[in-house]
């Protein structure tokens, strides 16, 4: 599920994600998962029709604090060098950050016809048209690995075609059995190949840092950290390894330090 200001505060302690500001004159609103978010999956430059093709500065993201899908999104925007060229929002507390909430409604209304559904973020927005491109996680990586980088990522390259394969198959695994709420018996046997897969490579995938680093980052800084350096001294070691470079650091200050012990936001 991806994080969502939902109408409900029934759901809000599934992702961890900090409270929404309040709609004027609605009830309350909180970040929590949606059984039923409205999916909006265009691409860029997927198809003359939606005329979301790449331009500078074109478009920004609403990122939701320290929610696993978000801070995907943030480290991968800057290990492609994209602050600059992509905005961000980031969606905090309820009083820190109103005018945000307001734009991403705004978004939503004007995506989707008197649009009353839930309110998901990570979000992507077209500023030319004032409306959601996507609010689906694995398109908007994709789109920024992709056309949005552009020249600027250099040599580095996140989705090698050779190893989409594996990266979305390991996305997948991590999703479903490296979370906090998955399982222990399943998440001590996906740590188990994943030491063993440390142990040949200094990567998820191999020599080089790919998206697939990203993604196994991320589930890992989430969960407990004694847990993980009692089943993986390597993985811990992987973590402080990749935190030490900015892209990583600057994402690690976002998630607060009970994420990273006992407990914290659903990587789902």
């Amino acid at each position: 599920m991806p994080e969502t200001v939902s109408r409900s505060s029934r759901t809000a302690a599934s992702t961890g994600c900090q409270p929404s500001a309040p709609a004027q004159g609605s009830r309350p609103r909180t970040v929590a998962a949606s059984a039923h978010p409205r999916r909006f999956r265009s691409r860029i430059g997927a198809g003359a029709a939606g005329g979301f093709y790449p331009a500078p500065r074109r478009y920004d993201l609403f990122l939701c604090g320290s929610c696993p899908r978000s801070m995907r999104i943030a480290i991968t925007l800057d290990l492609l060098g994209l602050r600059d060229t992509v905005a961000t929002t980031l969606l905090a507390s309820p009083t820190a950050t109103p005018d945000g909430y307001a734009a991403l409604r705004r978004a939503y209304e004007t995506t989707g016809y008197h649009y009353d559904g839930p309110l998901t973020a990570p979000a992507l927005r077209d500023r030319w048209s004032g409306r959601i491109v996507s609010n689906h996680t694995p398109d908007i990586l994709r789109d920024l690995a992709g056309p949005l980088a552009g020249e600027n990522a250099g040599p580095l390259i996140l989705r090698p075609p050779h190893l989409v394969g594996d990266i979305e198959a390991l996305r997948t695994l991590l999703d479903r059995v490296v979370t906090p709420a998955a399982p222990p018996s399943a998440r001590r046997a996906a740590l188990a190949l994943l030491d063993r897969r440390l142990a040949r490579r200094p990567h998820a995938l191999g020599e080089e840092l790919t998206a697939s680093d990203v993604d196994l980052w991320v589930a890992l800084v989430h969960l407990d950290r004694a847990e993980l350096e009692s089943a993986s001294p390597r993985l811990g070691d992987y973590v402080r390894r990749l935190g030490e470079l900015p892209a990583f650091r600057n994402a690690l200050k976002a998630v607060p330090d009970p994420a990273r012990g006992a407990g914290g936001a659903d990587g789902s």
